[in-house]
């Protein structure tokens, strides 16, 4: 099975955004990225998405919604500051449905490295830039192979 990460797409800089950091939407960069994730996710038949329920994640994950015509769920797990076992867990749950989740900066690189400590083998550097993808190939719900996509815009 297959589970893929995202981090969110482009959204500008916090130091400039006034108002709550969660409610920061995607700048016109994050948007084309947004895009490009949903259609090269489409072909994989996603079962289920799910993100941390900030807006820059939600918006991240809506264009493919719309094309896989499923809902985007909002999963505390994946939030900024999130606990690193919750999200490990519920990442791997994602294992039979090939599931998409969409989380932060603060998490995905030791969500990566967990998954590496339980076998998951890479082709190069833990990478997690604004619109990349991991796309993790699992045997038996644990992680075996990782792949990094680096984002097109």
């Amino acid at each position: 099975m297959t589970i893929f990460l995202t981090r969110h797409a482009h959204a500008g800089k916090r130091s400039i955004w006034e108002g709550d950091d969660a409610l920061r939407p995607l700048s016109d960069r994050g948007v084309s990225q947004a895009q490009d994730l949903a259609v090269h996710l489409d072909a994989e038949a996603p079962g289920r998405l799910v993100s941390s329920p900030y807006v820059r994640c939600m918006q991240t994950l809506e264009p493919l919604a719309s094309r896989v015509e499923l809902v985007v769920e909002a999963d505390p797990a994946f939030a900024e500051g999130a606990d690193l076992d919750a999200a490990l867990a519920a990442l791997l749950g994602l294992d039979e449905v090939n599931g998409v989740a969409c989380s932060h900066g603060d998490l995905i690189p030791p969500l990566l490295r967990a998954l590496r400590d339980l076998g998951m083998v890479t082709d190069g550097p833990l990478l997690d830039q604004k619109g990349s993808l991991w796309t993790i190939e699992t045997v038996a719900g644990r992680p075996t192979v990782g792949t990094y996509r680096a984002p097109r815009f």
